[in-house]
């Protein structure tokens, strides 16, 4: 079975697709947050960061063409902004780590 026909592969990526599009929406409103909501979010995001490693990383690893060549674009895209998918994944960390800080800040 292709990696892309797997119903688990296409499962995963869809909830990680709703999700992310949910904490997005939600990140527009973060400033009117109160502290445990900010604390809420970045949890989530944390969580969404920690699933989406894995996902790559099935895509790493797998032997289907489909799935290198997607692990191949995304790397040629990100290359384009002078990273790599681990130094995307290092600068989505510090962003939350930034925000951890400005929240203990606020206490």
């Amino acid at each position: 079975m292709a990696f892309f026909e797997s119903e688990i592969v296409q499962e995963e990526a869809k909830r990680l697709f709703g999700d992310y599009q949910q904490l997005m929406q939600l990140g527009g409103e973060y400033g009117k947050f109160d502290r445990e909501g900010k604390k809420l979010f970045i949890e989530r995001m944390e969580a969404l960061m920690d699933r989406y490693r894995v996902f790559m990383k099935r895509f790493e690893l797998s032997d289907d063409f489909q799935a290198k060549l997607t692990v191949e674009q995304l790397r040629t895209q990100l290359s384009q902004f002078g990273m790599t998918p681990d130094q995307m994944f290092e600068q989505m960390q510090r962003t939350l780590d930034r925000m951890k800080g400005e929240l203990e800040a606020e206490s």
